[in-house]
């Protein structure tokens, strides 16, 4: 399959940049995939397309301020490290730029000395393992020392960090925010239960593979990242109840989507699991875990479009993406919402 399936022209301005100031209040593309047809609306109006007996899945992994800014003990010479995921106690896989100024024996402050850090081995991409050494609880260090680990395309600074979680984040591991989630307040989750609609929650912690663009022209040679992904005993029993009474099983975001079809791939019905998942959800696949989709707009020739592709199909989504470009939906992390039913 050629990539160049998944390309489309998306103007610059229309990345969105900033967050709204009510999160409920962008746009809604809604798109039924039975009879082909695209309906407008606003997020806020989510529960006017969900039923009692649905249950939304919502994907409660919370983002690290992930992103430290440092310089060589040795030369001073200036650092900037990405954490991607922990490998052990106090170590962790990172990003480094400039890569090569960072080689295994290497140590890097933080913050005046307050975070210390010595490069201990070397990975693919740039990727180096850092042995960290701090005073106190490391996530705390973190949270004052560390920033937000936007998305390249977002140039704008974000003053306040939270506008970068859902508001039911709660498991640290994140190198990217489960983006489909920000639109979500408490008060609009609250009223989908009173709905009759189900709340339930799976973790799985985003790495920055999700915004690397497909670099090979025939799809089935790319190479996916791994995510690390949890599913309880609970809500697997609450999925399976929900399934056997005839609701609607509904992702939001494609990181919950994968983690279902991880588990549905695995093990053939809902179950606790834990571990890593490189899953690759593309056409002509076809989704068994769940039966409705939201998510926001995705990079061209990305991973995520695909995913969406396989369940709505290519040549739909594509011509949603088109409209969605005429009509001045907002793209990306920031940006306007879809929903999939």
């Amino acid at each position: 399959m050629d990539i160049k399936q998944y390309d489309f022209e998306l103007p610059e301005e229309l990345i969105a940049q900033t967050p709204l100031a009510d999160r409920t209040s962008s746009r809604l593309m809604v798109l039924n995939k039975q009879t082909k047809s695209i309906e407008h609306s606003r997020f806020s109006d989510i529960k006017n397309y969900l039923q009692p007996g649905d249950c939304l899945v919502l994907n409660d992994t919370r983002v690290l301020p992930a992103r430290l800014y440092g310089v060589k003990e040795d030369t001073g010479a200036k650092v900037e490290v990405l954490l991607l995921h922990q490998t052990e106690e106090d170590e962790w896989e990172v990003l480094v730029k400039p890569a090569k100024k960072v080689k295994p024996g290497t140590k890097v402050s933080f913050g005046g000395g307050r975070l210390t850090a010595e490069c201990t081995g070397m990975k693919d991409h740039g990727g180096r393992l850092l042995r960290f050494e701090y005073e106190g609880i490391f996530l705390e260090v973190l949270e004052a020392l560390g920033e937000m680990p936007l998305p390249p395309y977002i140039k704008e600074q974000l003053p306040d960090k939270e506008r970068y979680q859902t508001v039911y984040a709660r498991e640290e591991g994140s190198a990217a925010a489960p983006t489909a989630g920000l639109h979500f307040t408490n008060e609009l989750l609250s009223e989908i239960e009173q709905s009759g609609i189900e709340l339930a929650y799976i973790t799985l912690h985003v790495g920055l593979g999700t915004f690397r663009p497909v670099s090979v022209e025939n799809v089935e040679d790319h190479d996916m990242h791994a995510e690390f992904y949890q599913v309880t005993k609970e809500t697997a029993e609450q999925l399976n109840r929900v399934r056997e009474n005839g609701g609607r099983i509904i992702s939001v975001g494609t990181t919950s989507t994968r983690t279902l079809e991880t588990i549905m791939r695995d093990y053939g019905r809902f179950v606790e699991a834990s571990g890593w998942t490189d899953i690759f959800i593309y056409p002509p696949q076809e989704v068994k875990a769940i039966d409705g989709l939201i998510t926001n707009f995705h990079l061209p020739q990305s991973t995520l479009i695909m995913l969406v592709s396989a369940i709505a199909g290519r040549d739909f989504i594509m011509e949603a993406y088109q409209e969605a470009v005429q009509e001045r939906y907002r793209f990306f992390s920031f940006g306007d919402a879809m929903f999939i039913k």
